[in-house]
């Protein structure tokens, strides 16, 4: 079929109206996709029931205990001198690891359970008071609470109380307060200064730990728990 001049003219008009229209059409596809944000990302998901979200520990410090923990290397190196120079009760030498500052191995954390306990305390506040005294076992136990992972020294006269928080590989920090004689609980930390403690957990053994208090309010210039499972 032949197509006289005046259709020829339509049939390349339309074609070109025809091109036109769909480039027109993708330009529009384009743009509108060009301008859709991409969805926000999902909020993080809620921590488990189960699990306790601890505040950093730096915002419940007090002042006053913040500085002990600055000072603990400090506390370790005058402490020890006294232990070495003064006479003290017990036997030191055989503490082994439990006295020396550079003992601490990776990875604090301490399964929850019963533990056997004792308290060595090293240097002294007084010019006329022991170097060091190693105290026999106690009862102490670890256990999960609503408030964080805790420590509660079960006998003794003096018997600490207190919430850990992870701090580093090597350390984890406790604090908490002391309950004496026939207490039945500690003050809550921060209510009594003369009671609170700030400790450090680190862990020196395959099944032994350490909770070293620098500069305790009485008697010495260092406490140091340790701490061993029930059954070992």
């Amino acid at each position: 079929m032949r197509l006289s001049a005046s259709g020829k003219l339509f049939g390349s008009c339309l074609l070109g109206a025809l091109v036109a229209l769909s480039l027109s059409a993708c330009e529009t596809v384009r743009t509108s996709v060009a301008e859709v944000a991409p969805p926000p990302p999902p909020p993080p998901p809620a921590p488990p029931a189960d699990v306790t979200v601890l505040p950093d520990w730096r915002s419940v410090i007090t002042n006053a205990d913040r500085e002990r923990y600055a000072r603990r290397a400090e506390a370790w190196e005058v402490s020890l001198e006294q232990a070495l120079f003064m006479d003290g009760s017990g036997n030191l030498e055989a503490l082994g690891d439990l006295i020396r500052p550079e003992a601490a191995l990776n990875d604090p954390s301490i399964p929850n359970g019963l533990y056997r306990c004792r308290t060595v305390k090293l240097g002294s506040q007084s010019n006329d008071g022991l170097g060091f005294v190693v105290y026999g076992w106690f009862n102490c136990r670890i256990q999960q609470t609503a408030q964080g992972q805790t420590l509660v020294k079960l006998t003794g006269s003096q018997r600490q109380h207190g919430t850990f928080y992870p701090e580093s590989q090597t350390h984890s920090v406790l604090l908490g307060s002391m309950a004496l004689s026939n207490e039945t609980s500690a003050p809550a930390y921060g209510q009594r200064h003369d009671r609170d403690v700030v400790a450090v957990l680190e862990r020196i053994g395959e099944q032994r730990w350490r909770l070293v208090t620098p500069w305790p309010r009485a008697e010495s210039n260092l406490d140091i728990l340790e701490l061993v499972p029930a059954s070992r």
